[in-house]
């Protein structure tokens, strides 16, 4: 029979476990039904942000205090950092390209005018 601090973790990890596979799973079909780009977008995100850092952390609690963990906790990090911001580049340049959203009605985005053709008041004088 384990002691009280395997079973704890052996709970806590089985959590982790439970949360992340829920996660990764509603991405998934996310990513199957939802309508367009961004609403996509958004289920890719879920998978990459939540389901893979509840996993970590699933295999952290199971590791124990070892190397292994060390290195899990330094790939989880990664993940935190890169995936917001992958997923922020990929939504960026979808919308840059003219790619938007469907209840988007009408383009709201900014125009973009060259510098070099715009006409810049200063001080009263019109330079060109």
């Amino acid at each position: 029979m384990t002691g009280w601090p395997e079973l704890l973790r052996d709970i806590a990890s089985g959590i982790a476990f439970t949360g992340g596979s829920a996660f990764l799973l509603i991405g998934a079909l996310g990513l199957l039904r939802l309508p367009d780009f961004w609403s996509r977008l958004h289920a890719a995100g879920i998978i990459d942000t939540l389901g893979a850092e509840l996993m970590l952390v699933g295999m952290m609690f199971q590791a124990g205090w070892s190397q292994a963990t060390v290195k899990l906790a330094l790939l989880g990090l990664f993940i935190a950092i890169t995936s917001p911001t992958a997923t922020h580049a990929l939504a960026n340049a979808a919308f840059v390209t003219g790619l938007r959203p469907a209840r988007l009605a009408k383009d709201e985005s900014p125009s973009f005018i060259p510098v070099s053709s715009t006409i810049v008041k200063t001080q009263g004088r019109d330079e060109q």
